[in-house]
């Protein structure tokens, strides 16, 4: 199903269409501040493991992003952040940064799927992707349609990108046209930061 979504007028009727879709254990295709996103509740494992199906990829070696609402919404799944690091994230975001950081024990499920103690945090600065988070109570996990080699025109055209995903995901939300620049991502892991990728955005330190 393709939701033609406005981010100045979010239809209330769509977005429970998309919360109950995400809290069924579906998967959404979504607008984001980068390229457009797989999504998928992030208490369900199966829609985690179909996920990573998608993209070809082992659940436990796949480098998903946890999708937060806000900066508070991040402080609840990860160790306690230094001051220069979480100083450095509020004045990125909401923005086209993946911040990888400490989980903690809120993650207990992630930290399974891939056997790592680090997760990718995302705050992207768009409406339709922040209020789905926020409307659905918890992060979503998430990973964008295609992979860094395969920019290609229909990644930015959400009819196209229906297209080639109808038969794969449960919903699929036109926002309009997506940009087709990854994000940066920035290890703050150690305390330290490290841009490990540079993104459509350069990072404000």
């Amino acid at each position: 199903m393709l939701i033609k979504l406005y981010s100045e007028n979010l239809s209330p009727r769509h977005m429970k269409n998309i919360v109950d879709t995400l809290k069924s254990g579906g998967l959404i295709i979504y607008p984001t501040d980068s390229i457009y996103a797989i999504g998928c509740d992030m208490n369900q494992h199966k829609a985690i493991e179909k996920m990573a199906r998608i993209k070809n990829l082992n659940p436990e070696k796949a480098h998903f992003s946890l999708i937060c609402h806000d900066l508070s919404n991040i402080s609840e799944y990860t160790r306690q952040l230094s001051n220069h690091v979480f100083k450095v994230m509020k004045r990125n975001l909401p923005g086209p940064f993946t911040f990888i950081l400490e989980a903690n024990s809120m993650v207990p499920k992630l930290l399974k799927m891939n056997k790592k103690k680090t997760i990718g945090i995302r705050v992207p600065d768009n409406d339709i992707a922040r209020e789905i988070v926020k409307e659905l109570g918890n992060p979503m996990i998430s990973t964008t349609v295609i992979d860094e080699e395969d920019m290609v025109e229909y990644t930015t055209d959400p009819e196209l990108i229906h297209e080639k995903y109808k038969d794969l995901v449960d919903l699929v939300i036109d926002g309009g046209y997506g940009n087709y620049v990854a994000t940066a991502i920035v290890d703050c892991s150690s305390g330290d930061i490290n841009v490990i990728r540079e993104g459509i955005k350069p990072l404000e330190e």
